[in-house]
């Protein structure tokens, strides 16, 4: 998550912010990691017209970069990765927000990404 975050705040790809990080740390960089920035960075486009079309009342520049981070997140393992199950993709996503947002962000998560989740077999028909 923060990969992505900082991507948006310095307004670089993720992928860049990725070969900073290799080159420049000794930090250790999951393959699931490389897998999920680059899922997500494939599919944001998609990815973010379902957020902005299904967030009732909010646009994404209205939402908090973190919230819009960790649902970018979610939608992704929800929407295209088959491996992660529906409930989880979601539950984490919440247990994320609960961890690094604000008190309302756990409810929003749930909500949007559970309207995904209803929505998915015609979303991705």
């Amino acid at each position: 998550m923060d990969i992505l975050f900082e991507s948006g705040q310095r307004e670089m790809a993720a992928s860049e912010i990725l070969q900073l990080r290799r080159e420049s740390t000794d930090q250790i960089i999951a393959p699931y990691t490389v897998e999920l920035i680059d899922g997500v960075t494939a599919q944001q486009e998609t990815i973010d017209e379902f957020l902005q079309t299904y967030a009732k009342g909010w646009t994404l520049e209205r939402m908090p970069a973190v919230d819009l981070i960790i649902l970018r997140i979610g939608s992704w393992e929800l929407l295209y990765n088959e491996e992660i199950p529906d409930g989880v993709a979601v539950s984490e996503a919440v247990e994320l927000a609960k961890a690094l947002s604000t008190d309302e962000s756990p409810q929003f998560v749930n909500g949007l990404l559970g309207r995904l989740q209803q929505l998915k077999p015609t979303l991705l028909a």
